[in-house]
């Protein structure tokens, strides 16, 4: 698995970050958020006001995003919850960073399905790219992580680049998706073979008249 990245010294996150409070516009969805869930229940609003507080820090940093301790004292005091609730929160789950990362952080799964599928092409990709496990690049632009199971195990092997999928994938398609990135491209997020979601290759396989009938696009029988 990866090495742990980086985490800045105490002081200067602190320094950096210490003030940390919602932007007007973030201050207005955290409103939003907690006003989801009945009173005295705010604390099942930590995921979101983390996931906002990323996306807040990312956008300071023009990466991916991550959560320095004084950003995670924060989402606590406003929850008005223990900071070691919150720090379980976001150090259990893998959508949130607790070190800096690049502007696109790339996790790619490397659990039984897509090994098998070729996850090793992948990697191998992305070390080719200059990009090492736990590492960002030195231009600030990617971040590797090796990651568990992310869920598309029928479209193995794929990685998960920010907010966004890339299924079918192998050695040359990860370099395309990558150096698309590089140049600042948006590539196609999915399947990279055209495949609909999770429908077998090359096409479907049972209930062939049901998927061929003339269906026009706003849903009416043409």
């Amino acid at each position: 698995m990866a090495d742990h990245a980086h985490i800045p010294d105490e002081a200067e996150t602190r320094a950096r970050w210490g003030d940390f409070a919602w932007t007007p516009e973030n201050a207005a969805k955290a409103k939003e958020i907690v006003g989801r869930y009945p009173p005295g229940r705010q604390q099942s609003a930590s995921i979101p006001f983390l996931d906002l507080a990323q996306r807040q820090v990312g956008a300071a940093t023009q990466t991916q995003g991550w959560l320095p301790v004084p950003v995670i004292e924060f989402v606590a005091r406003e929850l008005s919850m223990p900071y070691m609730r919150v720090y379980e929160v976001a150090s259990f789950y893998t959508m949130f960073n607790l070190a800096p990362v690049g502007r696109y952080h790339v996790q790619v799964c490397g659990t039984t399905p897509c090994m098998l599928a070729g996850s090793d092409d992948v990697f191998a990709a992305c070390k080719n790219h200059g990009l090492i496990k736990g590492k960002t690049t030195p231009d600030g632009l990617f971040t590797l992580t090796e990651v568990e199971c992310l869920g598309t195990c029928a479209n193995a092997p794929m990685v998960q680049i920010n907010d966004d999928n890339f299924e079918d994938l192998d050695y040359d398609r990860m370099t395309k998706v990558l150096e698309a990135l590089a140049r600042g491209e948006a590539p196609t997020p999915g399947s990279q073979i055209g495949r609909q979601t999770s429908c077998p290759e090359g096409g479907p396989t049972s209930l062939k008249d049901m998927v061929t009938e003339n269906h026009d696009y706003r849903g009416e029988w043409a």
